[in-house]
């Protein structure tokens, strides 16, 4: 290609560009949400006009423009996008195409200026929500304030790349640039002038989002966001000034008086139109063309000119007018043209616009180039000037200039003029038009005869429908009567030909009801005892490991979870567990009510009394017990330390136990709390600091929150009391209620003691105002609490609804935040299934595998079953890769949507296992958002067989979705409830991390704070108020925006200094009234106040004049920091620590920043902490960082400490002593051995006991000087065992974990992600629940419903992926109930505008998927011809289709649907899937078994029948090497397809020659494209088909409307036809057919994209795969490829662009479809590796995993045997070793027992037999069969290949 000469600054522009990255997302549901973006508006006419279907060189078709950006903005919108448009001065050439001569580039402008006026003064009407904007440029500082003022995300925008880059092998040959050197040059300034504007964005802290290659699949909008990394900052600073933009002068021309010319015609200019005139480029007033354009008023001399008007004239007429009449006046036009455009400019407001597709006249005339360059020119003009905007606005013109010009229609026109003859409607129309034409110019033109021309005969070129496709016959009695209302015809078999190629049935399928699906002993049967022994071992060691992990979840209290034994209750199923509760109480009231006043009841009075003794006695005890703790802790000199440790005391005594000490050990906590708040109070007379402010008062509302529990407790007594009441006026803090009490008992100590001694030290703040600021983590949270019998707490009002809708067996959605209370609604529904018998199932879906083993081990720890049949257990896991019990024998499964899907359509179940479903849990049921597995979520939804329980804390949309779903539950005769709650149960407080200037990390604090709540007080920590969030006005404020009880206060107290008399705040919402806030505040009291004050600060937000930007302002002064602190100490005092201990700190660098910042947690006592950074490398990088500063950090202290070289002389004297003491024992063991001494020698056992007193008392005695010395590792040792901690990190060793990993762990820091290992993130699990580890860096894997609660949450760095969801879901892990009474969350390294952004953002709506897929479709028919028309599958398939809403988020469009069922059921009968009864037959298992790759599955299909793949793979033996690089490239193009960015010319020459990897794939081989194109065009027909039949049956009106701004098109006479006009479009848009196309379309996209309206047809599901070049002009990206080729990992990464942490899974999704593959060969082949079932298949990547646990589980056993076994244990899944055997080919001379059908007259005789009849091909069943082992050959070798490589980069 060739190099132009580029600037310094270009090339360095180009460079930048190159070196940025970019990551396909889905704007809506994974990035943007509801967020406001920009799009730039000539990037969209340059996508738009790019359009090959668009005529604007031939013709001039500026509807058809018009129409393609309306529907490009239609499916933004329709996906509920939020932008706005910005147009841009200095952009104008931008939209003009590549290779666009000069004279056409006109036509490009004059459409530019017209669609933008179109859109501003149309869209303000039907969508006033989408502004269109115009300024000079990006550096223009209104835009700057426009920017600033929207808070737009991100802009939308194209980078000047040119589409359809044809492949370029690496060869020496430089392939041949054959073009034009001045569009080389346009395209390299446009190229360049984007990329400019990309750049200044990005610095100012947008991402762009690229519009080219932006594709809308389903309800997503998939698109490529750039992001700029911190290195390419650092290496590239350019000057954008420096760098040249396409720039405009502006057309000047010598017309003058437009003002005059429009009063000519009636019209007056708006007011001041002169002073608005627009200003040029440079700022300066330009000349208006109100001087420069129009014409004098002349005498029109046209006999009625004096009695017709024009005021009733249209925006498109007068500009017709304006433009002709100066072109006539100057002779730029003769009148013949300027009267056929004048004619065109009639039929254009008069003919229906279906009748204006017209053919290119042979005769076309180049002088009408020149005319439609100097007619648009002067449009240009005219149309730039303010003054005709304001004009056409004071006149109330309207405003249909988007159909001004129809290049085709006017040349027809122009060609012969006598053809077109008016009728009297429209010669009136051309008189008027005329008439005024001549008062502009003087020129009278006259119409065209009133009598029509004779000739008016349609056209057939590029007919309406090419193929008369006939309908195959199809009859199923369960479909049958859903299709009745599908009035289509079939042909005769016999007159049906068939497609060529050999087809062949597939015998037997992976779901055959006589396998069993999962055996609870997950092996093969073993062979050998040996084998047997190894399997017990495996599944004792999985067991074993789920309940270790089960031991580390604990309940609200912090306890670990006790087991219930559950056994099935007497009654009803919806009585079971309330009987059961009720069971004991009821015993004992029947008791009482048989016993009578006799000798027995004095008997049981008797023993009440003596047990009264008892208990008094055991009371007794129990305080002894108590004194004797108190006086063991008076030793203890740390009073932190002695009120933990009192409080573990009271926290693990016994239930009852607890109950007789609590009031008098609560008070003792009391007494310690106000010694501490003593000492503080008089410290703080000598130093004043923020942090001890904020520890004093945490400690006084700590003290008042221990009063106003004490005062409410049943043991309470007068001394007590008193006591109590002594302490709150000491400390002048509010009354806590305490109550009158006459009882008493001694206490176990003096009680004056505990009273605080010396002057009052009172808080001296208000009582409301004491609550309100430090108390309101502490305010008592019930709402609405009641006791119910059938749960062991005291529910809320939300809470009892729920357990009263499960128990009236009717679904419940509910929405509540993390922390509210969600989790007992599981166990709820599963202890009711549990009790109600031994047959019943519930099953949990959850989004993830870290959440399935968790729910697991949750199960296995609370509840316990004894049953009567072997086989049976209570909970079972069920995922791809692994499972622990039997899944269909338990009652509980818990799995993941895929496995689900699998088992409900599975045929094997509809008779068994599926109609045993009593609930299905849906956890986190916004994953139906996502772009990759919602659809399976939305088809599971619809397929559920039984009542839904689904639970989410973040749904934007929880009405529309409640809607939706409640609609698909009634079809099923089930009811759904939705239960909202919004309050969390703790409060999150945020914060926002300024690291310091220089840090010197000393060692973590000895000390860290005690009771103080927040991190308010430390330095380079700000608070960030809630409201402060608000700057954006139009956002609004989301419904989930909550405050704690001081930023009520705080927020009351700002408005009520910024009141006005228009902006009042209502006296009563003053804290002081008591109706609002009483006394003792509780929380309800808070949130009731709370909604007053935002409901009036919406209303100052709603207006302009308000106060609430003073408002806005005071609260974000909290956020401001003035600068970074210049220096940090993590301890001691920054004065001594000397300068040379401080190193620099760069404040943007993650790794740098995040020590600093966990010292500073660490001193407020707010770990543990989970950061969440949402890139995988990133999160290894933080962990690493840190463990690289701490181990330095301990080296040098090492090196300079006297204590600890001191402690290590010690210790090596420690060891001399032992070995001294060992020596001695050998001698004494040699004497005993020889009869000496007698074993039973009191002495020598007198020895052993004081040597083991010895080594306790010995401090050395465990010492480790190789382990972590104390303040360098976050680690809470206590909190795990020594000897439990070497087990994991020797399982970790065993595992091939990396060894830092380990180490890190050590030090309390854990990593987090879906890429680590399995058993690594369980340990990081338990360790992290069990208080040991303190510090985890993860991805969002722990932001979904994981137990991992912590006191602070992170936001490390900023990501495109950290939205508004996300953020609300990781936030949540914050404030831990029952161990934190707040949550801290703090922002590190991001922007303000990002911050304020997720605060304020509104959750994003659920956007659906249509569901009602191809491959569901099979699966559905699989379903119910396996299982014999079960009434499960019957049922099922009745629900579903019985829907009236069956696509979440859109219309109820039934008729549709089943119309693009029929079709569906017509493809899969062309392509040999479904008989003419609806029996899969041939290949359809595979199809269905890769549902996961749709619609590559259908594109394997096709090879497979058009045998490409058996003439590929006939050489496997001879030219191997070749046969499986060929198929590895056909491989990848259909499967793990990653499109590239538009690939140019600079990224092919400097990145992808300079690289091993090939970077853009291949193309396909020529009989592979050639099966592919053929089988998409007989998918093409299909469709085509479909949309024809759905038209003529159910579509009645025009396509004449604009698809967004539904402004209506052409004339409405339909009984006129126009001359020479082609036969009307029926299936494609009448305004896509004005550039001459009919209903012959080129492939699937042109179908879906320029179908008619009111015709649903979704692109994503119809089974087609575009070819690259052909049918996709976006390249392919070849990673999968050139990993095969050099299996290299950095080069993927840098060449490539795949990101590391995302390669593992792309290979593993890679190597399970090879899997599937070679495993459904097999089955075909009646191998023996085909005993596989679907869910037993698993990548590599899985299990590479499976493998290390099960040589770890089978340590003691022979591993090499076990490594090489062929059974998997724990998966259930038998690997298919690699190579050829010769026991598998003799097991493969079985034939086939029948081959595809090849004729349809078979087909019709044999109608019964259809489902697997065949007849016999040319070729012998020994000769196919021969084919397929070739096939299954090269599968199998292609996938050893790739699974080694895979194997060694991960090893």
């Amino acid at each position: 290609m060739a190099n132009l000469e580029r600037s310094g600054t270009e090339s360095k522009l180009q460079d930048w560009y190159g070196s940025i990255s970019a990551r396909r997302v889905d704007l809506v549901g994974d990035y943007a949400g509801k967020e406001l973006f920009l799009l730039e508006g000539d990037s969209l006419l340059l996508q738009c006009f790019s359009n090959p279907k668009l005529d604007f060189d031939e013709g001039f078709q500026l509807l058809h423009a018009v129409y393609a950006v309306e529907n490009h903005l239609l499916a933004l919108t329709q996906r509920h996008c939020n932008f706005h448009i910005a147009f841009f001065e200095s952009h104008r050439e931008f939209c003009v195409t590549r290779g666009v001569s000069n004279n056409q580039r006109p036509k490009y402008l004059l459409a530019r200026s017209i669609i933008r006026r179109h859109l501003q003064v149309n869209l303000a009407q039907s969508h006033p929500s989408i502004r269109v904007e115009t300024f000079r440029s990006i550096r223009d500082e209104s835009f700057r304030a426009y920017l600033t003022a929207t808070g737009m995300y991100f802009i939308m925008c194209h980078d000047g790349a040119s589409s359809g880059l044809q492949f370029r092998d690496k060869g020496p040959e430089e392939q041949s640039d054959m073009r034009d050197a001045s569009v080389e040059t346009q395209e390299a300034s446009r190229k360049t002038g984007l990329r400019a504007m990309i750049y200044v964005l990005i610095r100012q802290g947008y991402n762009i989002a690229l519009i080219n290659g932006l594709e809308f699949i389903d309800t997503k909008v998939m698109t490529m966001v750039v992001e700029e990394s911190r290195m390419s900052k650092l290496q590239y600073q350019l000057n954008p000034d420096e760098i040249p933009s396409l720039t405009h002068s502006n057309e000047k021309s010598e017309m003058s008086s437009l003002e005059r010319s429009l009063s000519a015609l009636g019209l007056r200019p708006g007011p001041n139109s002169l002073d608005d005139a627009s200003e040029d480029g440079d700022g300066r007033k330009a000349n208006s063309s109100h001087e420069n354009i129009g014409l004098g008023k002349l005498e029109c001399q046209c006999p009625s000119s004096q009695t017709e008007s024009s005021s009733d004239l249209t925006e498109r007429v007068y500009l017709t007018i304006l433009v002709l009449g100066r072109m006539l006046k100057e002779n730029l036009v003769t009148e013949s043209l300027a009267r056929s455009f004048l004619i065109h400019t009639v039929l254009i407001g008069s003919t229906p616009l279906s009748q204006r597709r017209l053919a290119l006249s042979s005769r076309y005339d180049n002088g009408m180039d020149s005319f439609l360059a100097n007619f648009s020119n002067l449009s240009c003009i005219l149309l730039s000037d303010k003054i005709w905007a304001t004009t056409m606005e004071a006149g109330n013109v309207i405003c249909d200039i988007s159909d001004l010009i129809d290049g085709r229609l006017f040349e027809a026109v122009s060609s012969n003029t006598k053809q077109y003859g008016f009728d009297l409607h429209q010669t009136s129309s051309f008189e008027k038009f005329a008439h005024a034409l001549c008062a502009i110019s003087g020129v009278h033109l006259s119409p065209p005869p009133s009598v029509p021309a004779t000739d008016t005969s349609t056209q057939t070129m590029n007919g309406s429908i090419p193929w008369d496709l006939t309908i195959l016959p199809f009859s199923n009695p369960v479909f049958d009567k859903h299709l009745a209302s599908i009035n289509i015809q079939t042909a005769p078999s016999k007159a049906l030909g068939r497609q060529s190629g050999r087809i062949y049935q597939e015998v037997t399928h992976w779901h055959n009801a006589k396998r069993r699906l999962d055996p609870k002993s997950t092996l093969q049967t073993p062979a050998t005892e040996k084998e047997k022994k190894r399997a017990l071992r495996r599944n004792q060691f999985f067991m074993a490991e789920m309940q270790a992990y089960a031991a580390s979840l604990t309940n609200a209290a912090g306890k670990a979870l006790e087991p219930e034994i559950v056994t099935v209750s007497r009654g009803s199923y919806s009585e079971s567990i309330k009987d059961s509760k009720a069971a004991k109480p009821a015993a004992d009231k029947v008791q009482k009510t048989k016993a009578t006043p006799n000798r027995k009841t004095a008997l049981l009075e008797d023993i009440a009394a003596k047990s009264a003794i008892k208990d008094s006695q055991t009371d007794e005890k129990v305080f002894s017990a108590w004194r004797t703790v108190r006086k063991n802790l008076d030793a203890e000199r740390s009073l932190q330390a002695k009120y933990l440790k009192i409080q573990a005391y009271l926290r693990d005594l016994p239930e009852a136990k607890r109950a007789v000490l609590q009031c008098e050990v609560e008070l003792h906590l009391l007494s310690i709390l106000v010694d501490m708040y003593s000492i503080l109070r008089k410290e703080s007379e000598s130093r004043a600091a923020a942090s001890l402010k904020e520890e004093i008062f945490g400690i006084a509302a700590l003290i008042w929150d221990t009063s106003r529990r004490l005062a409410s407790m049943e043991g309470l007594t007068k001394t007590i009391a008193k006591t109590l009441d002594d302490i709150v006026k000491w400390l002048g803090l509010p009354d806590p209620g305490i109550p009158k009490v006459q009882s008493g008992r001694k206490l176990a100590y003096d009680p004056a003691l505990l009273l605080p001694r010396g002057s009052s030290l009172a808080v001296h703040l208000g009582y409301k105002e004491f609550q309100l600021l430090y108390c309101g983590p502490y305010m008592d949270r019930n709402l609405d609490s009641a006791p119910d019998s059938r749960v062991p707490f005291h529910p809320d009002a939300w809470q009892r609804r729920v357990l009263d809708e499960l128990d009236a067996k009717n679904s419940v959605f509910v929405v509540a935040p993390t922390s509210a209370g969600k989790t007992f609604i599981s166990f709820y529904a599963m202890e009711k299934i549990l009790r109600a018998d031994d047959d019943s199932v519930l099953v949990y879906v959850a989004p993830t595998k870290a959440l399935v083993n968790q729910i697991a081990a949750e199960i296995q720890a609370r509840f316990r079953k004894t049953y009567k049949h072997a086989g049976k257990s209570v909970w079972a896991i069920h995922t791809r890769d692994y499972r622990i019990n039997n899944p269909s024998g338990c009652q509980i499964l818990v799995t993941v949507p895929h496995i689900l899907q699998i088992m409900l359509l599975a045929p094997s179940n509809a008779k068994s296992w599926s109609p045993r479903v009593k609930y299905i849990i849906f956890d986190e049921i916004h994953s139906i958002g996502q772009a990759e597995d919602g659809v399976v979520w939305e088809q599971l939804l619809l397929l559920a067989p039984c009542p839904i329980i689904a639970l989410s804390a973040t749904v934007g949309n929880p009405e529309v979705f409640n809607s939706w779903l409640s609609s698909t539950q009634q079809s099923s005769g089930h009811e759904v409830t939705m239960i909202k709650h919004q309050h969390r149960y703790s409060d999150l407080r945020k914060f926002v991390f300024d690291p310091p200037k220089k840090f010197a990390f000393l060692g973590l604090a000895d000390r860290s704070s005690f009771a103080t709540l927040g991190l308010d007080g430390l330095e380079g920590l700000a608070f960030v108020h809630p409201i402060a969030s608000l700057v954006n006005k139009s956002r609004g404020m989301p419904d989930d925006l909550s405050l704690e009880a001081r930023d009520c206060l705080s927020l009351y107290q700002t408005m009520k200094k910024h009141e006005t008399a228009e902006f009042p705040v209502d006296p009563t919402l003053n804290p002081s009234n008591h109706d609002i806030l009483p006394g003792v505040i509780r929380k309800a009291h808070i949130i009731k106040w709370e909604q007053s004050l935002k409901t009036l600060l919406k209303k100052w937000m709603a207006n302009d004049d308000s106060p609430f930007d003073k408002v806005l302002e005071d609260l974000s002064h909290s956020m401001e920091i003035a600068s970074s602190p210049d220096k940090q100490v993590s301890k001691g005092e920054i004065s001594e620590v000397e300068e040379d201990k401080f190193v620099n700190v760069e404040p943007r660098n993650l790794y740098a920043t995040t020590l600093p910042l966990l010292c500073k947690l660490h001193e407020r006592n707010a770990l543990p902490a989970i950061f969440f950074n949402y890139d995988r490398h990133k999160c290894e990088g933080i962990a690493l960082y840190l463990l690289k500063q701490l181990e330095d950090a301990e080296s040098q202290w090492k090196e300079t400490s006297p204590a600890w070289k001191s402690k290590l002389k010690g210790f090596e004297e420690y060891k001399k002593n032992q070995a001294k003491a060992s020596a001695k024992k050998l001698v004494k063991a040699a004497a005993r051995k020889k009869g000496k001494e007698d074993d039973d020698d009191p002495g020598s056992k007198m020895d052993r006991m004081k040597d083991a007193a010895s080594d306790e008392a010995n401090p050395y005695a465990n010492f480790d000087p190789e382990a972590p010395v104390d303040g360098f590792h976050f680690a809470a040792k206590q909190k795990a065992e020594a000897s439990e901690l070497s087990g994991y990190f020797y399982q970790m060793t065993r595992r091939g974990v990396s060894p830092w990993l380990t180490l890190a762990l050590r030090r309390g820091i854990g990593v987090h992600h879906a890429g680590m290992n399995r058993k690594y993130r369980q340990v990081v699990e338990m360790l992290f629940r069990k208080g040991y580890l303190r510090v985890v860096i993860a991805t969002g894997t722990l932001a979904l419903g994981i137990n991992m609660p912590c006191a602070t949450v992170v936001f490390s760095g900023d990501s495109i992926f950290l939205t508004a969801l996300n953020f609300r879901q990781a936030a949540g892990r914050a404030g831990r109930r029952g161990f934190d009474l707040l949550g801290n969350v703090v922002f590190q390294n991001m922007s303000h505008r990002k911050i304020c952004r997720l605060l304020s953002s509104r959750l994003p709506d659920l956007n659906g998927h249509f569901p009602v897929t191809t491959t569901l479709v099979l699966r559905l028919f699989s379903l119910l011809n396996e299982s014999g028309d079960s009434p499960y599958a019957v049922r099922a398939i009745n629900s579903l289709l019985s829907q009236p809403r069956l696509y979440l988020d859109g219309p109820a469009f039934k008729d549709q649907v089943l119309h693009h069922l029929r079709f569906s059921i017509e493809y899969l009968r062309r392509q040999d899937l479904l008989s003419v009864q609806g029996a899969p037959i041939n290949f359809a298992g595979l199809t269905s078994h890769l549902y996961f790759t749709e619609n590559s599955s259908f594109a394997l299909n096709a090879l497979i029948k058009g045998e490409y793949f058996h003439q590929l793979c006939s050489e496997i033996d001879t030219k191997e090497s070749h046969v499986l690089r060929t198929l590895m490239i056909v491989m990848a193009h259909l499967f793990g397809r990653r499109p590239c960015r538009e690939a140019d010319a600079e990224y092919v020459e400097n990145i992808v020659k300079r690289s091993p990897s090939i970077v853009f794939l291949p193309p396909l081989p020529a009989e592979a494209v050639s099966i592919l194109r053929q089988h998409n065009e007989d998918t093409l027909r299909v469709f085509t088909t479909y949309v024809r039949t759905f038209v003529d049956q159910h579509i009645k009106t025009d396509d004449n409307m604009l698809p967004l701004t539904g402004i209506k098109a052409g004339g409405a006479d339909n009984s006129f036809t126009l001359p020479g006009s082609l036969s009307p479009a029926k299936v494609r848009s009448s305004f896509v057919a004005l550039s001459g196309h009919g209903d012959t379309f080129e492939n699937i996209s042109d179908l879906c994209r320029t179908t008619r309206s009111g015709v649903f047809l979704e692109e994503a599901v119809i089974p087609h795969l575009d070819v690259y070049p052909d049918e996709s002009k976006t390249p392919l990206n070849a990673y999968l490829y050139d990993f095969y080729m050099h299996g290299g990992l950095d080069t993927l990464e840098k060449a490539n662009g795949i990101r590391k942490s995302d390669v593992w899974f792309l290979l593993n999704d890679f190597s399970l479809v090879l899997a599937t593959i070679t495993a459904s060969l097999a089955n075909f082949l009646k191998l023996p590796e085909s005993e596989l079932s679907l869910a037993e298949i698993t990548g590599e990547g899985d299990e590479q995993e499976n493998l290390k646990d099960e040589i770890f589980a089978a340590d003691s056993t022979d591993t090499e045997s076990t490594a090489t076994s062929t059974a998997t244990a724990d998966t259930g899944r038998t690997s298919i070793m690699t190579g050829s055997s010769t026991a598998s080919k003799g097991k493969t001379k079985k034939k086939a027992k029948d081959s595809w059908d090849d004729s349809e007259d078979d087909e019709e005789e044999d109608e019964q037999g259809a489902a697997n009849g065949a007849v016999e091909d040319d070729l012998s069943k020994e000769k196919l069969e021969r084919g397929f082992l070739n096939v299954y050959k090269a599968m199998k070798k292609l996938r050893f290949e790739f699974d080694t490589k895979f194997r060694k980069i991960f090893a």
